[in-house]
């Protein structure tokens, strides 16, 4: 998956249902429209773990549930990077991606050209 052309396609989503409600996107609109969605996801996480009310929801209901929170939050951070021109892709190497460790195959090079 594309992470920039979901990006694209999630704001595209996200700006009509914005117009057709009314709503004004500012800065603070996208993170506390990203707070919202966590409480859900956080909901949703205790239903489905017993630790919260189920509400008369089914095992399967309570599963999906979780899931389309977890989208609703990625969804929302997108949401949040693009709105400040944020390129995901690039943090995530560089935050998280640069801890990945060396495949065997540069290792065992390295470690020829030392000897």
């Amino acid at each position: 998956m594309d992470l920039r052309q979901l990006a694209t396609e999630i704001e595209s989503i996200s700006s009509q249902y914005a117009e057709r409600l009314g709503i004004e996107r500012d800065d603070a609109w996208f993170l506390l429209k990203l707070q919202e969605e966590l409480g859900e996801l956080t909901q949703a996480f205790l239903m489905r773990t017993g630790r919260a009310r189920t509400k008369g929801r089914t095992p399967e209901e309570l599963e999906i549930d979780f899931r389309a929170e977890l989208a609703d939050v990625l969804c929302h951070v997108i949401l949040m990077a693009h709105h400040h021109g944020v390129d995901l892709e690039t943090e995530v190497a560089r935050k998280w991606l640069a801890w990945k460790p060396k495949d065997a195959v540069s290792e065992q090079e390295g470690l020829g050209s030392a000897g």
